[in-house]
């Protein structure tokens, strides 16, 4: 019976410390060290909330720059990819469809289009984009809301983030702070 009383107050000592001591600690270091990442990396436009930097959207408004396809339809309470394999018919069905609406220039060559354009990320909520993504978007871009093809390649280089530690992955552009200043160049 000893031993039944000290796991019943071990286990509670524990559940206080690690179940609420310990989260309550966390939470205000972070929330002193890195309040913008705390709160959820929200993102303000003209004094109100438009979403994450971290989570895509849907965005289909020809004049914005558009973000990776989603699996999960962007719900960010439901992340996750298809799982589909490469050889899965559904998958080449998905991608020939994500070709047609990507929005790329008439005539543009299929081995031109970079794979993040057309597949969907793992998490279906990838808030990134390649620099060729981003560069082929450019066209429609142009044309829907008349500014040069040079100013918004301008605007896709200023927002380029490079490799993390400048030697792991590519060099990408979060398409949220993109559309922002794309949005801020259009006066909106």
């Amino acid at each position: 019976m000893t031993n039944l009383w000290r796991s019943i107050r071990f286990t509670i000592v524990f559940a206080i410390l690690l179940g609420l001591i310990y989260p309550l600690v966390v939470t205000g270091i972070s929330n002193v060290l890195f309040p913008f990442q705390a709160k959820g990396s929200m993102v303000q436009s003209n004094g109100r909330i438009v979403g994450s930097e971290l989570i895509a959207q849907s965005v289909t408004d020809p004049r914005l720059f558009w973000y990776r396809p989603s699996a999960v339809n962007y719900a960010a309470n439901g992340s996750g990819g298809s799982n589909l394999g490469p050889t899965n018919p559904a998958l080449i069905k998905e991608v020939q469809g994500n070709i047609k609406s990507a929005g790329v220039a008439p005539g543009t060559p299929i081995a031109s289009i970079p794979p993040d354009m057309v597949e969907s990320s793992a998490s279906g909520l990838d808030p990134d984009i390649s620099i060729q993504d981003a560069m082929l978007q450019i066209p429609r871009i142009s044309k829907a809301t008349g500014l040069s093809q040079s100013s918004l390649q301008a605007l896709v280089k200023q927002n380029e983030q490079g490799p993390s530690l400048g030697i792991w992955g590519t060099s990408m552009v979060n398409v949220m702070k993109l559309n922002l200043a794309l949005e801020k160049q259009m006066g909106r």
